[in-house]
């Protein structure tokens, strides 16, 4: 009867009668009387014709007395307008979707709780120019961040000797905080053009939220924006390790660079296996706020799982080794005798540990506490947004709403902000005077070839002895420069070579003190290298604070040298005298004449005499 268009009355008849118009829930509009009666009169001889009866249930007695078109204007006032007063809701009909925020089934969308649904798009909780402030505040952070994580990338490539381990874990570090930089410059870049699918107002469909990995810039993204915030956090337990190892057990920089294949495998394939699995739950999320996409946005349970139990575990882990690493410096500073300046290094290292730390455990902390009340706080300000929308998305209003509130955009500003500044304090560790002249150099040009740095800006040390003791024979020597701070150094090298600083200089100038105090400084140094190493006093070791050898006693020094097989002392009588040392310089090291080469003859095999034979540096 339609498609014959008996009436004009009759389709807008049968609209009010199968899908009313429906103001408040409980009340519901019917046509009116009047309308019934034109359209069955209209039809009336060509439904006689075919032999098709009006049916019960749009008989026009069950229709209100009214004269008035449908819909009628009473009806398309909101309720505050209209005289009658609405039904009260007499139970919770729970989320309905809006149609305006339907997605297509296949895309696996999910928004409180009911599938094939998105949040709107911009972002629900804030206005405009709240987001257009917020885009800004964080495109400027993180150009900021960007900037400082990537001068310390590039004073790294400068000169990648000097970032040794246990110290190497902050220039990775400083890398995925690079990185987390850069994606989030991009959503700047880009504001909501991959957060958001675009409207389609012919489908009456409006713009929503990005979810899953259909959009593949999103999901590009997201992968690199999630993967590099926990590869940085699992750099900084790295870190924290490295540290600890140098300090508790005094492991060497080469023990510990001996383990940095699995450090990489720990913090690159721990927060690959998370990105994947979060890519095959299709728990990606796009952030209006900031443009990029991540996870936990809307899903408070991927929120407690992907982000809040990894970055908790790793400042839990973190601060325990910390504190153990830094209460072991602590213990090596109070009970072995250091001189003025070394101490100070030492309580300088410990400082810039403790201060570096501060920087990136108050930040992450912070972050930690906002998705802590973002999680808590979610049910409340999605039930306060449904509550002002319902009306305008033609839905169920929430039941008996007992609490509602909205969030604060000094919430989420913060939130981005810590994000963003934990990996500022990177630069705090490779800023000093040595990074300006590495710098100063590289913009002129100059490469050095070695370690050596100019003797008007640097005063060259002694050598590492405990290190010099475990090298190869054939290798190189490299001495550490007075302005590289502990950079490059482990905490076992650091620790026995101040202890065997303790030796006070040699106030004797006749030839029987020299030997002697020689002889005295040597042995005790032999010693304690070899209980450094092994943890014990070996059988070649000297006894020389206990046995002091009288005036001229020459043969036992050469018959004592001989047993242990360590070097053996000649040709005094044949120059008259021997030669007197030098007293100690203010760095502790003492300088031989030119000709000590004669007198000292060594063993091949011996790390300290070797020292002594090929430098011209007695101990």
């Amino acid at each position: 009867m339609v498609n014959l268009r008996c009436s004009q009355d009759l389709r807008m008849f049968l609209c009010a009668l199968y899908t009313p118009v429906c103001t408040e829930y409980g009340r519901m509009t019917l046509p009116c009387r009047r309308l019934c009666l034109q359209a069955k009169s209209d039809c009336y001889k060509l439904m006689d014709m075919f032999g098709v009866s009006w049916p019960e249930e749009m008989e026009c007695n069950r229709f209100p007395d009214c004269d008035d078109p449908y819909p009628r204007p009473v009806d398309l006032l909101s309720s505050f307008d209209t005289t009658e007063s609405p039904v009260s809701i007499q139970r919770d009909y729970g989320f309905w979707c809006p149609r305006e925020l339907k997605i297509d089934p296949d895309l696996g969308y999910s928004f409180m709780g009911v599938r094939d649904c998105s949040p709107p798009c911009p972002n629900m909780y804030f206005r405009r120019e709240e987001l257009a402030f917020a885009r800004y505040f964080i495109g400027v952070v993180s150009i900021v961040c960007l900037s400082a994580t990537l001068f310390t990338f590039l004073t790294f490539l400068i000169d990648v000797s000097r970032f040794r381990y246990p110290e190497r874990p902050i220039i990775f570090y400083a890398v995925c905080y690079m990185m987390v930089s850069l994606v989030f410059f991009l959503g700047f870049l880009l504001e909501d053009r991959v957060s958001c699918n675009a409207a389609s107002p012919g489908r009456f469909r409006a713009s929503t939220v990005t979810q899953g990995s259909h959009n593949k810039a999103c999901t590009l993204l997201f992968m690199v924006l999630y993967f590099f915030t926990m590869a940085g956090s699992v750099w900084w337990v790295i870190l924290t390790i490295t540290w600890f190892l140098a300090a508790v057990p005094k492991w060497g920089s080469e023990a510990i660079e001996k383990k940095a294949l699995l450090f990489h495998a720990c913090a690159w394939g721990v927060p690959g296996a998370l990105t994947v699995t979060l890519l095959a739950m299709n728990k990606i999320e796009g952030d209006s706020i900031s443009g990029v996409c991540f996870v936990g946005l809307y899903d408070v349970t991927a929120l407690r799982w992907f982000l809040l139990a990894p970055l908790g575990l790793d400042v839990v882990v973190g601060v325990a080794l910390l504190l153990a690493g830094i209460a072991a410096l602590n213990r090596v500073r109070m009970e072995i005798p250091l001189e003025k300046e070394n101490q100070e290094k030492l309580v300088k290292f410990m400082i810039r540990i403790g201060v570096f730390s501060v920087l990136y455990l108050v930040p992450l902390l912070t972050v930690l506490a906002c998705y802590m009340y973002e999680s808590g706080h979610r049910d409340v300000w999605e039930t306060t947004w449904v509550q002002e929308r319902c009306r305008d998305y033609h839905i169920p209003c929430p039941f008996q709403v007992e609490r509602t509130s909205r969030p604060d955009l000094a919430l989420f500003l913060i939130k981005y902000l810590m994000m963003l500044i934990v990996g500022i304090p990177s630069v705090f560790w490779v800023g000093s005077k040595k990074t300006c002249f590495e710098w100063a150099d590289f913009f002129h040009g100059k490469r050095r070839k070695d370690r050596m740095v100019n003797d008007s800006r640097q005063v060259l040390q002694e050598p590492d002895f405990a290190q010099l003791l475990l090298r190869d024979p054939g290798g190189p020597i490299v001495r550490k420069s007075r302005g590289t701070s502990t950079q490059g150094t482990s905490t076992h090298a650091s620790s026995t070579h101040l202890a065997m600083l303790d030796e006070p200089p040699s106030g004797s100038g006749s030839q029987a003190g020299s030997v002697r105090s020689g002889r005295s400084k040597i042995s005790s140094y032999h010693g304690s290298l070899h209980r450094s190493r092994d943890g014990r006093y070996t059988a070649c070791s000297f006894r020389a604070t206990e046995e002091r050898l009288p005036y001229g006693s020459l043969p036992r020094l050469h018959d004592q040298s001989r047993h242990c097989s360590t070097a053996r002392l000649d040709g005094l009588s044949r120059h008259g005298s021997t030669q007197p040392l030098e007293g100690q310089s203010r760095h502790s090291s003492v300088r031989d004449l030119s000709d000590t080469t004669q007198m000292v003859h060594s063993v091949p095999g011996n790390g300290i005499h070797r020292v002594l034979e090929e430098d011209g540096t007695v101990a």
